[in-house]
């Protein structure tokens, strides 16, 4: 028990410090949100001064993250789902799944902020569903330029040329379900 606290705790070095660069953070101006020194800030990344609550709590909060998740604290068995959002340039991907092979499904989040960005067309096996949740949602499939508005959906095969993007200047919230094999998605309605 003493050597996996020793682990998790050598461990939150690193993960401080990644945290850090991937939010492209300086050390000085992490110091100026949290009131940890830069050299108590350094020595915490280097794993040469030991993690407390008075240094983490500022610190999770200044990233951001819970802190069970600067200490790499274990799963306690709690049912509920805990994602975790990636960052893909233009957009948040969150997944909603985590099984390997099947439909896998997602939400993305095109923030306001992003930058217009001129359409690139991909290419990739698969069939993809799409419900758009918030705000509205250019899709480029093949030779068609489309706006989904919130509350519509579209599938595809995913071997047509396809592109997503806001429409407008607003936020744009939608989910997609994606089957690399192919698989379709199958609605059941009941008869009126």
């Amino acid at each position: 028990m003493t050597e996996d606290i020793g682990e998790a705790l050598a461990a939150v070095g690193p993960r401080l410090k990644a945290l850090r660069v991937k939010r492209d953070v300086t050390l000085q101006s992490l110091s100026e949100s949290t009131g940890i020194s830069v050299s108590t800030l350094s020595r915490l990344e280097a794993g040469q001064r030991k993690p407390n609550l008075e240094l983490l709590l500022p610190l999770a909060q200044a990233h951001q993250v819970p802190l069970d998740e600067l200490v790499g604290a274990p799963t306690t068995g709690d049912p509920r789902v805990h994602l975790r959002p990636i960052d893909v340039g233009r957009a948040t991907v969150i997944p909603l799944t985590k099984r390997p092979g099947g439909i896998q499904a997602y939400k993305y989040v095109l923030p306001a902020d992003m930058p217009r960005e001129e359409p690139d067309l991909k290419v990739h096996e698969g069939y993809e569903w799409l419900y758009v949740l918030n705000g509205n949602l250019r899709m480029i499939l093949g030779e068609l330029d489309l706006v989904l508005p919130a509350g519509e959906a579209a599938e595809f095969d995913t071997r047509v040329p396809h592109w997503f993007g806001r429409a407008d200047n607003d936020p744009v919230e939608f989910l997609s379900l994606f089957g690399r094999q192919g698989e379709r998605l199958h609605l059941r309605a009941k008869s009126t």
